[in-house]
């Protein structure tokens, strides 16, 4: 009877065995999974936190161009044509884009058309949308003449770009690095009183070059300034710094902002903005050619930027603004 009643207890408890047997393996089965992925994570590098600044830019959008021509036979026609099937805000960004304004698009031959509108011109940027190079340079302004268009930079990321009318082939506009000087709403030319240039800022005094508002006819054609669209002509008025003067104005005490004028336009050939028909990239300009051009400058820009914030931060009598 003693022999029966042991068999017996074993057979009652079998169950609870079973389930202390089960937890054991569960256990065993938790640890080596979790010591493999604790060596897996000892193996793979920590992911790297990425700087805004240094980020990668997203591939642009790819456009596409098609051409619109205004032969001399058919040319009101085929701008009859242009009114009709574009809007007004449509039309201002193709003209841009063909370094036209609304004024000058009785000069159109041949325009590029692109297959998106973007009226920002963002889509269209033939310059780079990051420039690490600059990410230490509050402000930055370029002038392309190869493609006759501007830029404008903060801290290394395109804000705005557009194009512009620069110097032409006998009063080209000075290469190199120049900053921005004095400024105001509306100057009259040296050249001749009856030009009237809105929103003037001049970035070289003794050669008198500044960017404005003026006629845009689809190529170089200015005295040596920059010529812009109205409204860049606005925004660029508001957004770039003035010289700071030393007391009585005679002298500079901190410049303004740094613009660079690069290239050389291809005087006779055909117009850049006009390959893109071909070549929709044909117009870009990449990092490593505006590396070339602003490395040599990038000392003195940031010099110059680095004694700007020393003078802006000595008390406000000690800044006198050009007037």
């Amino acid at each position: 009877m003693g022999k029966k009643y042991m068999f017996a207890e074993k057979l009652k408890n079998l169950p609870l065995l079973g389930i202390a047997l089960a937890l054991v393996f569960t256990i065993l089965v938790q640890c080596k999974k979790n010591k493999e992925i604790a060596d897996q994570s000892t193996n793979q590098p920590l992911p790297q936190k990425k700087d805004s600044l240094v980020e990668t830019a997203a591939p642009k959008p790819a456009i596409k161009y098609t051409s619109m021509i205004f032969s001399a036979k058919k040319k009101d026609s085929a701008m009859v044509a242009f009114n009709k099937q574009f809007s007004e805000e449509d039309r201002y960004t193709i003209l841009a884009l063909n370094r036209l304004d609304s004024k000058n698009k009785w000069r159109a031959d041949t325009l590029a058309i692109p297959d998106k509108i973007d009226h920002t011109l963002m889509m269209y940027s033939p310059f780079p949308t990051q420039l690490d190079v600059l990410k230490e340079v509050k402000k930055m302004v370029f002038f392309s003449y190869p493609i006759q268009a501007y830029a404008l930079y903060e801290n290394g990321k395109l804000i705005k770009w557009g194009p512009t009318s620069m110097g032409k082939k006998a009063a080209q506009t000075k290469r190199g690095l120049m900053f921005a000087n004095w400024k105001k709403e509306l100057a009259i030319s040296t050249v001749n009183s009856s030009w009237k240039l809105p929103f003037n800022f001049n970035i070289h005094n003794t050669l008198g070059i500044g960017w404005h508002q003026y006629d845009l006819p689809g190529y170089p054609a200015s005295h040596s300034c920059l010529r812009l669209l109205m409204n860049d002509a606005k925004f660029m008025y508001n957004w770039a710094d003035q010289w700071i003067l030393n007391k009585g104005g005679a002298t500079v005490k901190a410049n303004g902002t740094p613009v660079i004028v690069f290239g050389d336009y291809q005087w006779g050939g055909k117009k850049p903005w006009k390959n893109l028909i071909l070549d929709p990239k044909s117009n870009d300009i990449s990092v490593e050619e505006l590396n070339n051009i602003i490395n040599p400058h990038l000392e003195k820009i940031l010099e110059e930027q680095r004694n700007r914030e020393e003078v802006v931060a000595q008390k406000p009598t000690e800044v006198k603004p050009a007037a």
